[in-house]
């Protein structure tokens, strides 16, 4: 018998891959699942923050919060590196 994976799981999987973030568009195409089913999912998801939403002109990226964290953490790190080399 074959057990089914666990669609949270998937996602978070996916998410882990894509650091540049993905849309729920893409989350349902590259997972196999339907809109609906991946935005609700999705939406659980963000409400156990495991995953956060930014907006990005009309498109809203999904990311992993432990890696969107961490990029937010290099990025303000080169930052202040940048600065002291002024």
């Amino acid at each position: 018998m074959q057990r089914k994976k666990n669609p949270k799981q998937t996602i978070m999987k996916l998410l882990d891959e894509h650091p540049e973030g993905q849309t729920i568009q893409k989350v349902a195409d590259l997972t196999n699942m339907s809109r609906l089913t991946a935005t609700k999912y999705i939406h659980e998801l963000i409400g156990e923050g495991k995953i956060c939403e930014r907006k990005i002109g009309v498109a809203r990226l999904l990311f992993s919060k432990e890696r969107f964290i961490k990029s937010v953490k290099e990025e303000e790190l080169i930052e202040k590196l940048k600065e002291k080399l002024k």
